[in-house]
């Protein structure tokens, strides 16, 4: 590529992802019941995520929040009609399976134990389709440059038991965002570490997220964790979940301790806390990080 085309390229490319968008109508999932019947997991959703940012799915547990999640990345449980009425559309086309842009984390990082820390991050590009879009002196360079990013480029000839959980997670973060995904979609991906990893994890998304803006959809039952990382919150109610609240933080990220004990943040901690005991009493589990 010459020099004078690559601007172009990355202007084009910058287009394409603040274009992105997912929208869910009249999202219902029930699933078979023990003896008959159906449980109904998710009760009607309508939303729309339309540009970069990150969006946190707040709710108690067991609520359907990964239901909605995989739905967005079109994973779909066999002999499992997903969902069992209403549409999930990325950039306007139905997503009814695997989709190229939507890359996703989950709380169990599942990085290969006979890999190295390199190979892990790199095993993406053994699968065809991204064999195909990238040869392989670009995808080299790219895992390089990600595992600098994430703090892990001295680990890189390590086996993930030789690491510790948070840098077990930053490999399968570093995992996805080598792809450059326009959507990026996390499933607690820090509810099992230490809190002062978790903080250590939630500062690096927010740094990573600034180097390369996407659509992040993050599941969490934690309300302080939804108040320090989200450009949008939106509540889930208990099972069948329905959007019980949905609000924007203006706060600059990163959000300070000062700002968590703001009057601002303690309305909005309060706010959430109030309309999840008038839509869920007694039932599910949230955390408040102290």
């Amino acid at each position: 590529m010459s020099a004078s085309a690559a601007p172009l390229v990355q202007h084009a490319e910058a287009e394409r992802r603040n274009s992105i968008s997912i929208v869910l109508k009249d999202i219902v999932q029930e699933y078979p019941a023990p003896g008959g019947g159906a449980t109904r997991v998710v009760g009607g959703i309508d939303l729309a995520l339309e540009r970069p940012g990150i969006n946190m799915l707040l709710g108690p547990s067991g609520c359907g929040k990964s239901t909605i999640l995989h739905m967005m990345g079109g994973v779909r449980p066999i002999g499992v009609k997903t969902p069992t009425s209403g549409s999930v559309l990325i950039d306007g086309e139905p997503c009814d399976g695997a989709h190229d842009d939507s890359v996703m984390v989950f709380q169990r990082y599942a990085n290969r134990p006979d890999l190295s820390v390199f190979e892990n991050v790199a095993f993406p590009f053994r699968l065809k389709l991204w064999r195909q879009r990238l040869p392989e002196g670009e995808w080299r360079d790219r895992v390089t440059q990600i595992l600098a990013a994430v703090g892990l480029a001295d680990k890189k000839d390590l086996r993930p038991a030789q690491l510790s959980g948070g840098q077990n997670q930053r490999v399968a973060l570093a995992r996805a965002l080598v792809l450059r995904p326009r959507i990026l979609l996390m499933d607690e991906p820090f509810g099992a570490l230490d809190a002062q990893t978790r903080e250590e994890m939630q500062h690096l998304l927010v740094k990573l997220y600034n180097d390369r803006p996407c659509l992040v959809v993050f599941v969490t039952h934690d309300v302080t964790e939804a108040l320090m990382l989200g450009d949008r919150v939106i509540v889930l109610s208990a099972q069948p979940a329905r959007i019980a609240d949905d609000f924007v933080i203006g706060e600059p990220r990163p959000r300070s301790g000062t700002w968590q004990r703001s009057s601002e943040a303690v309305k909005l901690e309060e706010r959430i806390l109030n309309q999840l005991h008038k839509v869920s009493p007694g039932k599910g589990s949230l955390r408040v990080t102290v």
